[in-house]
């Protein structure tokens, strides 16, 4: 109840795209939904799965029409190297991907149902209050205004001594300027 078909030319992710469309539904549901659908997978996915379909029918003796789609595998083949042509004479590298893609036909009784997956616990990083958690730019920016206030005290320790000494470098620069306009004079 398996077929296989291995180095089709056509990229995995686009027959993989085809094999989601199919798994887990009845063999007479896939044939309608794959002959509804207008892609090149799809029709490589429809002839497959009637391989399958003649493989369950004639080797085990078995009634297709009851049967679903219990798994469909696509994998990554070979790679043909090609190229497209750049500036220069040069060569771009091109890799045009093959496919293996295998089917399994199985009863409904014989799917095992996947587990149901656990919900994902997200731990704060600290004991914090999340409400109070900044993102990184807030945070970027807390640490700016932190060297601007640092910075802003500093100049106000020094403001006094700067104007103490910008009064007397005034009154020097005065007492020059009498000086010299007395010589001049």
């Amino acid at each position: 109840m398996k077929a296989h078909l291995e180095s089709v030319r056509i990229a995995p992710k686009k027959a993989n795209l085809i094999a989601k469309l199919v798994r887990g539904m009845p063999v007479p549901d896939a044939m309608e939904a794959l002959r509804r659908t207008h892609k090149k997978g799809a029709r490589i996915v429809e002839e497959l799965l009637r391989s399958a379909i003649a493989n369950a029918s004639h080797n085990d003796k078995q009634n297709p029409q009851g049967m679903v789609v219990k798994t469909i595998v696509v994998n990554q083949g070979q790679a043909y190297h090609r190229g497209v042509p750049k500036a220069r004479g040069q060569m771009r590298p091109m890799r045009k991907f093959q496919s293996h893609i295998t089917i399994t036909l199985g009863f409904p009784g014989d799917i095992p149902m996947p587990a149901p997956r656990k919900a994902a616990t997200v731990k704060p990083a600290s004991t914090k209050d999340v409400s109070t958690k900044k993102t990184p730019k807030a945070a970027s920016q807390a640490a700016k205004n932190k060297v601007k206030t640092s910075s802003s005290l500093k100049k106000a320790d020094t403001a006094p001594k700067n104007d103490a000494k910008v009064s007397a470098d005034s009154s020097s620069k005065e007492k020059a300027q009498e000086i010299s306009s007395d010589s001049h004079s």
